[in-house]
């Protein structure tokens, strides 16, 4: 694998892991963000930055890369920094944004570069803050097959599995599908834990039921929502993420939008989407989706 220069746009508690992870593999990293110049300290005062190159604007950090990554809040924000992108009259050989945005945006991403002259591909990816720190992420990828080929290893120390998902806003499609199911499996194994401790049974009894039977799935086996029960997971710091509430109901927007715009009815991810508004609304944005079983355990039964 050739050392290539990256442009990384958006370093935030994915995006600089992310980038830091590539940099390590010696790959030359330009990074940018408002919120993180170079005269700054990132948050995650765990992670060194000392192999990332910190620039100053936008401009610098794309001007003569290879490739460019995105990862940014919405798709308001990957259209706006794709055009600075284009009006920097950077050429890239692709655009990757592994922000997770509506569909209808990430298409219109697509059309952009492609009037540019421009490669792009949407990537959102999977696996939260201890993925992207691991180097072990899931990225779920629409656009050009061959072209994603040729950038595999250079990606790699990012990603555990690729999956290429069809053309453009199809990786996108794919990531809502899988937090929507994600966000109802969680909050079904929030009501069994619960429900079991009222029946007088031990978490960790339940647990050694519900992974090896027919309720067994990722919420219950990789991240259990209970303190101290499988494998270590954000229940055993106080929920800190993760992945928040917060990005969890932002993501679960996207799919009721998305459920909206093909008049597809979707009554568990509709709920699901009500339940993290009250979560969120009650004080649990920050903390990780799996906190939602507290919030679950204290309402009233209708």
């Amino acid at each position: 694998m050739s050392t290539q220069t990256i442009g990384f746009i958006g370093l935030g508690n994915m995006g600089l892991p992310m980038a830091s992870n590539l940099a390590a593999a010696g790959h030359n990293v330009l990074g940018f963000d408002p919120a993180l110049l170079t005269s700054q300290q990132p948050d995650n005062s765990n992670l060194s930055i000392e192999k990332l190159h910190l620039k100053n604007s936008l401009s610098e950090a794309v001007n003569d890369c290879d490739i460019v990554l995105l990862m940014l809040p919405n798709g308001h924000v990957v259209l706006d920094v794709l055009q600075q992108i284009i009006d920097a009259r950077a050429h890239p050989k692709a655009i990757v944004d592994c922000s997770t945005i509506d569909i209808e945006h990430a298409r219109q991403a697509h059309v952009l570069a492609q009037e540019a002259g421009l490669e792009f591909m949407d990537a959102p990816v999977s696996g939260g803050i201890a993925g992207a720190a691991a180097g072990t992420l899931t990225t779920m990828i629409g656009g050009n097959a061959e072209l994603l080929k040729t950038l595999k290893p250079v990606l790699q120390p990012m990603f555990k599995t690729f999956v290429h998902c069809g053309n453009a806003g199809a990786g996108q499609a794919a990531k809502i599908c899988n937090n929507m199911l994600l966000a109802t499996a969680m909050i079904g194994t929030a009501e069994t834990f619960n429900l079991g401790e009222k029946l007088g049974l031990a978490p960790e009894i339940l647990f050694n039921v519900l992974s090896t039977s027919t309720g067994s799935c990722w919420p219950v086996n990789s991240y259990c929502p209970v303190p101290g029960v499988g494998p270590v997971s954000p229940a055993d710091n106080n929920y800190q993420p993760g992945f928040s509430a917060h990005m969890m109901l932002k993501d679960m927007n996207l799919t009721q939008s998305a459920a909206q715009s093909v008049a597809q009815a979707t009554p568990l991810g509709a709920k699901a989407l009500a339940l993290y508004d009250d979560y969120v609304n009650d004080g649990g944005g920050d903390n990780d989706f799996s906190g939602i079983i507290r919030y679950i355990e204290k309402l009233g039964r209708e």
